[in-house]
């Protein structure tokens, strides 16, 4: 597509380093837009930079439309070289594909997955930055659409000339056709940013998503096949068991709710506003993100016996940068549900007197008609009620449990909650449905909670045989 929307910008002049003389070396960036996408040129001398920049002026003056996927005018075009590709490029633009089909997370997952990546796909070039510094200038900088725009903040200096280096060493995209080369991107996948072992799930995720990444670059043309289907890397195990370790049971739950309202001053309520909340993890087996979007007009509370909540949404914490809102929360539908799918929950009627109670106290000041809220009325972040639980847990445990796994995060009450009711209705479809979870899931999650037949038979074999009067 050829346009005539065309602005010229001055050369940027970027200290890069300096020498061992102590003399400062400079790169001469020439930058225009066309149609408001902005393009970029480095040179290593003011001269060149200013002879190209008037290359583009003249072309500009001489009524010449530009060509809106090179930036180039069309004069220049033919006398440019063919490129290809290097892995930083193509990296933008998977991200650029994906963006808008993605939810937060998925975002903030495909970014921090390219960010472990794109470093291990680099020429050996001096200047070459620490591997903390390179990813989190892909991951701030670079990679997410916003950070790419004409008119986003410029990069500090330690991230703009770490930004300026990945360009120039960067590799192309078939650079992975290698052996070696295939093999060391899967092994970056397996350390964080301070070069230690990262978690497996983390690991796992990060490597469907340079797998998909892989498709995407065989489907547009720049490979043949997925080059890790001929090397042999086997990632780690990840445990889909949950540790019984990290169950509370009944009375624990209930002290840690007590020991919740008495985190802060009374009169604030910082803790007693978070009661419910945590309540409605465990006894109605909610994910966080369920009960920060639970509105009043949600929840049947019945003077007697059980109520129902009516889940429609869900709200995580995302982060202002993954959002398409620009907010700290994501707005989205019910997980492993059809987008305007709804959940009921039977919930028992101790929960019912939590939500009474909290809603008669505090919910008046949510405007928009959520149950939950902090003291100004705006939603809950993650970071306020995990600080709030690692608060109260000292209250309510022994200390020789504090340090121990149990209950460690708050995501522990839906993991109570869920195995609470596989051991009281050895039902696990009517649990799964409740808690939202597939049976698949459900079971290989929480299939422990259901291995006590043993326990069950040798009791009864036992009664059969007159007790432990032998023994």
């Amino acid at each position: 597509m050829i346009s005539y929307k065309v602005r010229i910008n001055t050369i940027r002049k970027r200290e890069l380093a300096k020498d061992k003389n102590g003399k400062a070396r400079y790169s001469y960036q020439v930058r225009w837009t066309v149609e408001r996408e902005e393009f970029t040129k480095t040179f290593t001398t003011s001269a060149l930079a200013d002879s190209y920049r008037s290359s583009l002026l003249k072309a500009a003056r001489d009524g010449e439309g530009f060509d809106t996927k090179s930036g180039l005018p069309t004069s220049m075009v033919e006398a440019e070289p063919e490129k290809v590709a290097t892995w930083l490029e193509f990296a933008a633009d998977y991200v650029d594909m994906k963006w808008k089909g993605l939810a937060a997370r998925s975002r903030e997952t495909t970014v921090e997955s390219l960010a472990a990546m794109l470093p291990a796909l680099v020429d050996d070039l001096p200047g070459q930055p620490d591997m903390r510094t390179m990813r989190q200038t892909l991951r701030r900088w670079y990679l997410p659409p916003a950070a790419r725009k004409s008119d986003a903040p410029e990069p500090p200096p330690v991230n703009w000339k770490a930004l300026h280096w990945l360009r120039r060493a960067s590799l192309p995209v078939t650079a992975i056709k290698d052996a070696a080369t295939a093999r060391a991107v899967l092994d970056a996948m397996l350390l964080t940013m301070d070069g230690t072992p990262g978690k497996a799930n983390t690991v796992l995720r990060r490597r469907r998503v340079v797998g998909n990444v892989m498709k995407y670059a065989v489907e547009v043309g720049h490979l043949d096949d997925d080059p890790f289907k001929r090397i042999t890397w086997t990632p780690p195990k990840a445990s889909k068991r949950l540790d019984r370790r990290r169950v509370p049971n009944p009375a624990q739950i209930t002290e840690l709710l007590t020991a919740i309202s008495y985190v802060g001053s009374w009169e604030r309520g910082r803790g007693r506003r978070l009661v419910a909340f945590f309540a409605c993890m465990y006894y109605a087996m909610m994910r966080p993100e369920e009960v920060i979007a639970l509105r009043v007009s949600d929840c049947h509370l019945p003077d007697k016996g059980w109520g129902l909540l009516t889940l429609e949404k869900a709200t995580p914490t995302a982060g202002k940068a993954w959002t398409d809102s620009g907010k700290l929360h994501d707005e989205k539908g019910l997980k492993q549900r059809a987008e305007d799918e709804i959940r009921p929950v039977p919930i028992p009627p101790v929960l019912v007197a939590y939500l009474k109670e909290h809603i008669r106290e505090f919910s008046t000041k949510n405007s928009d008609g959520r149950v939950f809220g902090n003291e100004r009325g705006g939603r809950i972040v993650a970071s306020t009620y995990s600080r709030v639980w690692r608060e109260a847990r000292p209250f309510a445990m022994t200390p020789d449990r504090v340090d121990s796994l149990m209950a460690a995060v708050p995501y522990d009450l839906r993991h109570a909650g869920v195995s609470l009711g596989l051991r009281s209705t050895r039902d696990p479809a009517l649990i799964a449905e409740r808690a939202g979870h597939s049976v698949e899931i459900m079971m290989s999650t929480y299939a422990w909670v259901l291995d006590d037949q043993d326990k069950i038979a040798n009791k009864a074999i036992e009664d059969a045989l007159g007790g432990d009067s032998h023994a």
